[in-house]
């Protein structure tokens, strides 16, 4: 087992994968590890929904883009704007064309989902990591919302996705970027 400091830098996000496919069995480990994540009281409200089919991630990836440019007449957002042209490119695949795909979900109406579902992402992404296996957080992907899409994927009408994570075997593990130096902003003693 990796020492933990080392898996924390171990841990890339990974966007290039060999292909090849990642054993369920692999990806139900990871999904019980990721469920030793702390969560508010203990409720545990995390959905998984695992997306081993690359047929069905492009159709994922079309409507999350779709959604995404609709959205971007509304939100006004300058981040969003960035993605504009990425986002209009039919070839580009917002899941980088990985093996699997996990979309992890939660309650709408629990006010801890977010940082529940959060919590078990990580533990998922460093359990990967320690396995050899590479992931992504990509947030483009977590834009579906047509009924019948999330229907097929067997998401509950009260849930929401949180994060999309794809998952593989990495062809390279890309390099360490740097980083800043912690802003502690006071210490109280």
């Amino acid at each position: 087992m990796t020492d933990f400091r080392d898996l924390l830098r171990l841990r890339r996000s990974v966007r290039d994968y060999e292909d090849r496919e990642v054993p369920v069995s692999l990806v139900r480990e990871l999904i019980t590890d990721a469920c030793e994540a702390p969560s508010a009281s203990n409720r545990q409200p995390c959905g998984f929904v695992v997306v081993a089919n690359r047929g069905m991630m492009r159709r994922l990836s079309d409507e999350s883009k779709k959604n995404l440019l609709s959205d971007m007449k509304a939100l006004k957002s300058p981040m969003l704007r960035l993605y504009r042209p990425v986002l209009k490119d039919e070839n580009f695949n917002v899941f980088y064309n990985a093996p699997c795909l996990i979309y992890i979900t939660g309650p709408r109406d629990l006010h801890s989902t977010v940082k529940d579902c959060s919590l078990a992402a990580s533990y998922l992404m460093l359990s990967a990591a320690g396995r050899g296996l590479g992931t992504c957080w990509v947030d483009l992907g977590s834009a579906i919302k047509a009924p019948e899409t999330l229907a097929e994927l067997h998401i509950p009408e009260d849930h929401k996705i949180v994060a999309s994570i794809i998952l593989g075997y990495p062809r390279e593990i890309p390099p360490r970027p740097p980083r800043n130096e912690p802003k502690i902003l006071t210490i109280i003693k």
